[in-house]
């Protein structure tokens, strides 16, 4: 015990000497592995403010927003903040050339003008449950031919449900149960969840402000950019959580959180609530290399491609560009991460870290008198070498053509060819519905889909043009997919003449023609139609990349668990707090505010300011453009409440919390658990962080919350927002 705490005061210390610091924490095991070290930090409240399984804590504000990002409730009638770019889609959903949300901003002045945003959650986190003695008594009994079950989503929901009705967790259509396995399937924990479904936005800035910088400012700091949006949470008159209905009202919430416009300081300790989406810090370096040359390598040169093309047609068109826009920033966002990840692995010369990791690993191994260890890294660096060329033509198939090419997202004719094929119709006597008329109703609704307001089939021509161009480059001809038999037999190998051939005459080329099948439908007609030959042979050839690498990925598995239960041990025994990798559930990391130095004689400060956007300005360059408000607002120096003590306007900051995708939009709190900022992205060289943290370089940026608050109110004049917050000074 002696040795235990030694260690722990040694591991404190050595975190205090930074301002980073490494863990995506579980909440469950804060209080035995974390609270001192917190405390050591700064953090100034009870951890069971933090984090109570038995009583309301911070954690009851913090909200999965959206499935893949994170929001925060800001006010008792579940006002919620999020990013700008988590909100995006929704912005653009409501947006058209005649209301451009996406250009000018929205922003509800009355309940009444919130606006519905379909498909869109808001969830929240019951309760966390370590339930892995359950789940291994469950696995040791089921039958399990394959010895798969550790890891099937299937398998472990049928577990999670029989877990509910053992300890009678109440379950409505709106309880989600989410059993997921740690620790490369160490441990496992069940979430339970309630999900909002009637959310509206309430508002947002226009992108020129909440994208400012756009993608040339992307993962780099200093930035600029009010990266926020607003939305609110609805719900029935007793707050239930229902399906989108005018009678809703605004969900009265358990706890919300309070704002604190002090500002930050250097060194001061801030936490960070939210759900980071996948990290993969136990690999070893085969595995970095792997990462590198396939799905890396395969998002730069492909979406470089595709970006190039999808900006050229947005600049020329206003409703393209409304069309397009959020999945171009979708895409662009990975394009850019990639590229940054790989230079900084090579430039932090991570490899060499992870082969001493993987070294000290090995080495406690054999001094505890155990093999295992090595056995599971010698298969993991065989099962590596064995895969590549799968994964390598994998990620082409599923940055071009899942990605890609749109018209890959075509519906399955399946039912109909089958129901032509069979030839069976109904008599127009009866009331039955004949297989046919069900299968074309069917893919009629799905079609819908399809044929959205945000697709343009002469865009998608074009982007898939070059995309089936940079394919054909990537992949030798007799590895490619089985569509690329019909290019080189019907169309001599010309992927434009074949990509035309598909926009030109299938029947999902356009509404009207998909009509004219549906009314008069017939099997040749599938059969010979080029897009539905593409989008058979884009998932044979992935599934065939899948079925090529099944038994190295059920050998990686086994062997993964193997070598994270050493590391577990390894830490465990030397006396060092652990964590799992990121798999977007609840977590929490914390660091303090701090300044940087990327390289020799650069330095970064740890805020930015609205003089910082002046400076930037460049109204030829749509990334850059500053609204004439902001410039006014600017100019007269005109902050309210929310200026700095030097009168200066404080824009973003960076603090060295450990973040990753997933943990935009989290709530970033002071050492009393109030809400300073709202965290958006990382810094350049923290991109390596998903595999391997470094703490001298890696920062999370973060909006702050008087930058927030002052567009809010002076900018967008929509201070009532402001009057239902909960605000200290």
């Amino acid at each position: 015990m002696m040795k235990k705490t030694l260690l722990l005061s040694l591991f404190t210390l050595t975190t205090l000497a930074g301002h980073a610091d490494e863990g995506m924490w579980m909440l469950t095991d804060l209080k035995e592995q974390n609270a001192a070290t917190m405390y050591d930090m700064g953090l100034d409240i009870s951890i069971d403010k933090v984090y109570c399984p038995d009583s309301i804590s911070l954690k009851d504000a913090v909200v999965h927003f959206g499935g893949g990002c994170t929001g925060e409730i800001i006010s008792a009638e579940g006002l919620v903040l999020t990013n700008h770019h988590c909100g995006y889609s929704y912005i653009q959903q409501h947006s058209s050339v005649e209301h451009d949300y996406l250009t000018d901003g929205f922003w509800a002045m009355s309940r009444k003008e919130e606006l519905p945003c379909k498909g869109l959650t808001v969830t929240f986190i019951d309760k966390i449950l370590d339930v892995t003695p359950y789940v291994k008594k469950q696995l040791a009994k089921d039958e399990d031919p394959e010895g798969l079950n550790y890891l099937s989503p299937s398998y472990l929901s049928k577990v999670a449900k029989r877990f509910a009705e053992q300890e009678k967790i109440e379950i409505t259509p709106f309880t989600a149960l989410e059993l997921k396995p740690f620790y490369g399937a160490n441990r496992y924990y069940l979430f339970v969840k309630t999900i909002y479904k009637d959310v509206r936005m309430v508002g947002a800035p226009p992108s020129s402000i909440g994208k400012f910088g756009a993608d040339t400012d992307n993962w780099m700091w200093p930035r600029h950019c009010g990266d926020f949006s607003m939305f609110r949470i609805y719900a029935t008159p007793d707050g239930k959580p229902a399906d989108y209905n005018e009678s809703n009202v605004p969900l009265k919430v358990k706890k919300h959180l309070t704002i604190n416009l002090g500002g930050i300081k250097e060194g001061d300790f801030t936490f960070v609530m939210g759900f980071p989406g996948r990290n993969w810090r136990y690999m070893i370096s085969d595995e970095v290399e792997e990462r590198m040359q396939t799905t890396n390598f395969m998002r730069k040169t492909i979406r470089t491609v595709r970006l190039n093309n999808l900006l050229e047609e947005m600049l020329k068109s206003d409703k393209v560009r409304i069309q397009y826009a959020s999945k171009y920033a979708s895409s662009a966002n990975y394009w850019k991460n990639a590229i940054g990840m790989n230079e900084g692995l090579v430039h932090l010369k991570v490899l060499d870290t992870k082969k001493k990791q993987q070294e000290k690993l090995l080495a406690y191994g054999r001094e505890m008198g155990t093999d295992a260890y090595q056995k599971a890294f010698d298969a993991i660096r065989k099962i590596v070498s064995k895969r590549h060329d799968a994964v390598y033509h994998q990620q082409a198939i599923y940055e071009v053509c899942k990605l890609g090419t749109e018209f890959y997202k075509i519906p399955s004719t399946d039912k109909v060819l089958q129901a032509l094929k069979e030839g069976y119709k109904v008599p127009h006597a009866t009331k039955e519905i004949s297989p046919l008329d069900h299968a074309l109703s069917k893919l009629s609704k799905q079609a819908d889909k399809f044929f959205n307001k945000d697709y343009n089939p002469e865009v998608d021509r074009k982007v898939s043009k070059a995309l089936l161009k940079t394919y054909a480059e990537l992949i030798p001809a007799g590895q490619r997919i089985s569509i690329f038999k019909v290019i080189d037999k019907e169309f001599k190998g010309n992927i434009d003449a074949f990509v035309d051939a598909c926009f030109d005459t299938s029947i999902f080329r356009s509404r009207e023609a998909f009509n004219s099948f549906v009314a008069k439908p017939d099997a040749k007609t599938l059969e010979n139609d080029l897009m539905v030959q593409y989008a058979k042979s884009v998932d044979q050839g992935y599934a065939d990349t899948d079925a090529a690498m099944k038994a190295e990925t059920d050998a990686y598995n086994l062997a993964h668990k193997t070598w994270v239960e050493g590391m577990m041990k390894l830490k465990q025994h030397e006396g060092t707090p652990i964590y799992p990798d990121a798999n977007s559930t609840l977590r929490l990391t914390y660091g303090k505010v701090g300044s940087y130095s990327p390289k020799d004689g650069v330095e970064y400060n740890y805020y930015t300011t609205l003089k910082g956007v002046m400076e930037k300005e460049d109204p030829n360059n749509y990334e850059f453009v500053v609204p004439a408000k902001l410039k006014d607002l600017y100019n007269k120096k005109d902050f309210g409440r929310y200026a700095m003590k030097n009168g200066e306007m404080p824009l973003c900051f960076v603090t060295g919390t450990d973040n990753t995708g997933g943990n935009s939009g989290s709530p970033v709190f002071n050492n009393k658990g109030e809400l300073i900022g709202t965290g958006f992205d990382r810094n350049y060289e923290g991109l390596t962080g998903d595999i391997a943290y470094n703490p001298q370089l890696q920062r999370a940026a973060c909006v702050d919350i008087r930058y927030t608050l002052f567009i809010i109110d002076k900018f967008a004049g929509a201070k009532h927002l402001v009057d239902e917050m909960t605000i200290v000074e």
